[in-house]
């Protein structure tokens, strides 16, 4: 039996170790690498290529979440300003605090707009069918829908406008609205209770009274205020369609209406009768027949429809001072100034200095 022949193989032996980071160990990955072949070499490529985009990609993504949730913030906060066509505005949404009619302060809107721009862009809610609802800045509205109407101006066809994010409730929408106009002195609180009484009647708000209407709206208001503005409610809500000039009521009126209209169910058809027979077209013709009815609440027996006492004089003029217009009637034993501000938040001692003054001024020899 033959014997088998036996051959030696050699295995490489294991290399050795190299030092990390000297030139034996670069010059150990080149030889690797080489060994690896073009296959390999294009496969690590591709690995690293897709880690790197991915990790890119991860970047951008971050990167879009972070301004998606800044631009909702600011949106929420009503800071996203763009400029909208006023064709897409709406004005269905909300009832507006503004009387409607001739605006005597418009003209010098229009003309701030003209000379500089609008300073104080408007506040819209975006509505699903791509327009918008506008909440806040009536009357920069109408300021550019009359200036596009009057220059033909493609400039006012568009108005600067601050988005506003959906999904604030009906009342608060309301108070958005509100809260601006109560910084205003010119609105008076025949216009803020007519929107109270707007406000209970519309089944989507929640408010079911007029006092409840008025907490809901003008909850930034001082307590006396909001009483004045349910005092004007209820007396509009009695005889509110027979009047024409309702913005011109003065507090003062107001408040003595509201308790003659309550001491008797029937006042309020004695006045609507008072207010049919006069027919006043003028606000001081509308305001005279309401302090007529107002004052026979503190007469024993109605007063007789006739006219003034012989000898009876009576002087009314308006006066322009600083503060606006104030409309003055001067009578035997009475003197009345009226005038677009609540003097029940001036101080107790200064409207007395004030009252003291005044007759001081009266008594001076010329």
């Amino acid at each position: 039996m033959s014997k088998r022949r036996v051959f030696d193989i050699d295995f490489p032996s294991e290399p050795a170790p190299v030092p990390a980071g000297t030139a034996a160990e670069k010059s150990a990955e080149k030889s690797a690498e080489a060994r690896r072949g073009p296959m390999a070499t294009a496969i690590s490529e591709n690995a690293d290529a897709l880690r790197t985009r991915a990790e890119a990609e991860q970047r951008i993504r971050a990167e879009n979440d972070r301004l998606a949730h800044e631009f909702v913030r600011l949106k929420k906060l009503g800071l996203v300003v763009d400029r909208i066509p006023i064709g897409r505005i709406r004005l269905e949404k909300l009832t507006r605090d503004r009387k409607e009619g001739r605006d005597p302060d418009l003209d010098e809107l229009k003309e701030s707009i003209r000379s500089v721009g609008l300073s104080n862009p408007i506040r819209v809610e975006e509505r699903d069918d791509g327009t918008y609802e506008l909440i806040q800045g009536y009357r920069r509205m109408r300021a550019y829908m009359e200036l596009l109407s009057e220059t033909a101006d493609e400039a006012y066809g568009h108005i600067p406008a601050g988005l506003v994010a959906k999904g604030d409730s009906l009342q608060e929408l309301y108070r958005r609205m509100v809260d601006e106009n109560l910084v205003r002195r010119d609105i008076s609180f025949a216009e803020m209770a007519q929107l109270a009484l707007r406000y209970a009647e519309d089944t989507q708000t929640g408010a079911e009274t007029i006092e409840d209407a008025v907490n809901d709206l003008y909850a930034s208001a001082g307590r006396q205020k909001r009483i004045y503005i349910r005092h004007f409610a209820q007396v509009l809500k009695a005889v509110g369609d027979a009047l024409k000039f309702p913005e011109a009521i003065p507090r003062a009126l107001g408040l003595d209406l509201k308790k003659r209209l309550e001491a008797d169910a029937m006042n309020a058809q004695v006045l609507r009768d008072a207010l049919a027979r006069g027919q006043p077209a003028t606000e001081d013709a509308e305001l005279e027949v309401l302090r007529s009815f107002a004052e026979g609440r503190r007469k024993n027996a109605p007063r007789a429809p006739s006219s003034p006492r012989p000898g009876v004089a009576k002087t009314t003029l308006r006066c322009t001072v600083p503060a606006g217009t104030v409309r003055c009637q001067a009578r035997d034993g009475k003197i009345e100034m009226a005038m677009e501000r609540d003097f029940s938040e001036i101080d107790r001692h200064k409207l007395e200095d004030a009252i003291a003054a005044f007759f001081a001024a009266l008594e001076q020899e010329d």
